[in-house]
């Protein structure tokens, strides 16, 4: 049995395959349509969310399966102050599969020391969102045919952006890659992950406040909110939301090639004028979620 917690926990093999099985599923619907019958899925939502949740559900369903779960911790027993352990080891009796998200990091690893059925992290805080990352790479890899020798601009919240970092750390083991991080000063990207990810293993990078400037080099954008829930100071959000608004006077200087992606939801970082570009892969994005969460299912069940 295996559980995904953080997407390093998966070799550039398996994440290969992954993809490999998410494109045969698109292809081949029918294929799958039975293949995780009799199987149960639990959602275990602490935290809010609407296409982690529903995309896990759609793609249980969609192999057959059913689901059972909560979508708010005030609609479990942790509202009467259960441990997560205990949930886990209480679920996993009713169970085959758990995918689990929770507000504070950490929370999943918890989980997997109890846990008799794989957990997949849906989210823990500001840490980590393993299978946000493999949509990513997904959509990346459709979009752009390759996962190799592509410039990738991180634009926004990269201090507390969960997503941004699991990328990151997943991007930099393909060859060929170079990142481009645009920020407010505040918002810089965390010193671990530049001294651990980017400086060990000598990934190029370069970090700016500007967006425009960078914008004609870039193959991928990866547009991202900032996180009132992460602050700790709503004076600093008011400050800071509105550092980057991608409009198509901005996108009119990107490569005809360049796609726009963004983790969702999004406030008012990307115009909806925007939305009708070809390269906004963003909603894309969004349905390649249930397809890699499909090929997840099956590989952690061993179908």
């Amino acid at each position: 049995m295996k559980h995904l917690i953080d997407i390093a926990d998966l070799s550039v093999a398996e994440i290969d395959q992954l993809i490999a099985t998410a494109d045969d599923i698109i292809a081949a619907p029918e294929k799958y349509a039975d293949k995780c019958r009799r199987k149960k899925l639990a959602t275990l939502f602490f935290e809010p969310s609407t296409r982690t949740r529903l995309s896990f559900e759609a793609a249980m369903m969609e192999l057959g399966g059913n689901v059972l779960g909560f979508s708010e911790a005030n609609s479990s027993s942790a509202a009467k102050g259960e441990s997560v352990a205990d949930t886990i080891q209480t679920v996993c009796c009713y169970a085959d599969i758990i995918a689990m998200r929770h507000p504070k990091e950490g929370a999943p690893y918890v989980a997997i020391q109890r846990a008799s059925a794989p957990i997949i992290n849906a989210g823990d805080g500001g840490h980590n969102h393993p299978t946000q990352t493999l949509t990513d790479l997904l959509t990346i890899h459709r979009e752009m045919g390759r996962l190799e020798n592509l410039t990738i601009g991180m634009c926004g919240d990269l201090k507390f952006g969960r997503t941004v970092h699991s990328l990151l750390i997943a991007m930099s083991r393909y060859t060929g890659i170079k990142f481009v991080l645009i920020s407010p000063e505040e918002l810089r990207i965390p010193e671990y992950l530049k001294e651990e990810v980017l400086l060990k293993k000598d990934v190029p990078y370069e970090e700016t406040t500007d967006l425009e400037s960078v914008m004609p080099e870039l193959d991928i954008l990866y547009m991202t909110r900032v996180q009132r829930e992460r602050f700790f100071n709503e004076a600093d959000y008011i400050r800071l939301k509105d550092s980057y608004i991608l409009t198509p006077e901005k996108l009119s200087l990107a490569k005809p090639s360049m796609r726009v992606l963004h983790p969702l939801p999004r406030v008012n970082e990307i115009s909806v004028a925007v939305d009708n570009d070809p390269r906004a892969a963003y909603f894309r994005q969004a349905l390649n979620g249930k397809y890699i969460r499909m090929a997840l299912i099956l590989s952690l069940l061993g179908l």
